[in-house]
């Protein structure tokens, strides 16, 4: 199921998918609770099933998607190409791989940023930014 963890607000809805909430945990963690000074706190929207992220996907309750790649079950790099090929005006989708050679199955997944693990904080913030500011313009 969904869970939000943020003050109501105006500030970017950020649905993060894992199936392990470990992973949920490292991505806020590391993106931080706004994107820079001076902005809105992000409402985060846990999901820890595909069928939470199309749910929400579908009702437009998000305006960026971060996929585990590696999630059990369901991979957030299928995950990321159904909602692409399947969602009309899909939110911009980030995807977490656990390898660098993994980058051709990213691209594949159609998804617009894509960042490796280890998680590094400033790179998963600083493309999170990006994808929040392209959805903001594409409104």
């Amino acid at each position: 199921m969904t869970s939000s963890t943020s003050t109501a607000g105006s500030g970017p809805r950020i649905l993060v998918y894992s199936d392990d909430v470990d992973v949920r945990a490292e991505v806020r963690l590391a993106v931080g609770p706004r994107l820079a000074a001076g902005q809105p706190d992000i409402e985060w929207i846990e999901t820890a099933t595909a069928d939470a992220v199309l749910a929400v996907t579908q009702s437009g309750g998000a305006d960026v998607l971060v996929l585990d790649g590696e999630a059990d079950k369901v991979g957030g790099l299928g995950l990321a190409r159904q909602l692409k090929d399947e969602v009309f005006e899909c939110p911009p989708v980030l995807v977490l791989i656990a390898r660098p050679a993994d980058a051709w199955l990213a691209s594949w997944s159609t998804a617009e940023e894509v960042v490796t693990r280890p998680l590094d904080p400033f790179e998963l913030q600083a493309a999170v930014a990006r994808l929040v500011r392209g959805s903001a313009v594409a409104r």
